[in-house]
């Protein structure tokens, strides 16, 4: 996978990562993926999210088009293997904690809502810690502006 930060630059996610601790001990990280279904077209931004506290955050994204993928939850469950695809080769690589934001509802009158407890499940067994609507999503909102 390619990420690029917000000027264009493509950017290797592990060095930068490596380089980003290095500097930043104390920074969090987040991983998420959103998705939108546009015309005959279905694009994705996977993001991976720096979050520094209360003084900000920065992300590099990666983003990827599809023929329009109709069914809903074989959309959704993509956003899904794509943030764990990515949060396993930096897991593998580096020796820090990251955080999956999924943008998935707990509320039932949602339809992303069937994808709560597969989606967090998996991502709990492999030890993630898993952020879904209502709470913090640092990088499904980022994720989501890269989408439009």
């Amino acid at each position: 996978m390619i990420f690029r930060n917000i000027q264009g630059v493509s950017i290797d996610p592990i060095s930068y990562t490596k380089a980003i601790i290095a500097k930043h001990p104390y920074v969090t990280i987040h991983v998420g993926t959103d998705s939108q279904s546009i015309a005959k077209r279905t694009q994705y931004a996977t993001v991976i999210a720096y979050r520094f506290g209360n003084r900000g955050v920065h992300y590099i994204v990666h983003k990827i088009g599809f023929p329009k993928i109709k069914d809903l939850w074989t959309r959704l469950w993509k956003e899904t293997e794509m943030s764990i695809d990515i949060a396993e080769k930096m897991k593998g690589s580096l020796n820090v904690d990251i955080q999956i934001d999924m943008d998935y509802n707990e509320d039932e009158n949602f339809k992303s809502n069937r994808l709560v407890n597969a989606s967090r499940g998996w991502a709990n067994s492999l030890g993630y810690t898993v952020n879904m609507k209502p709470n913090i999503q640092v990088a499904t909102r980022a994720a989501d502006h890269h989408c439009k």
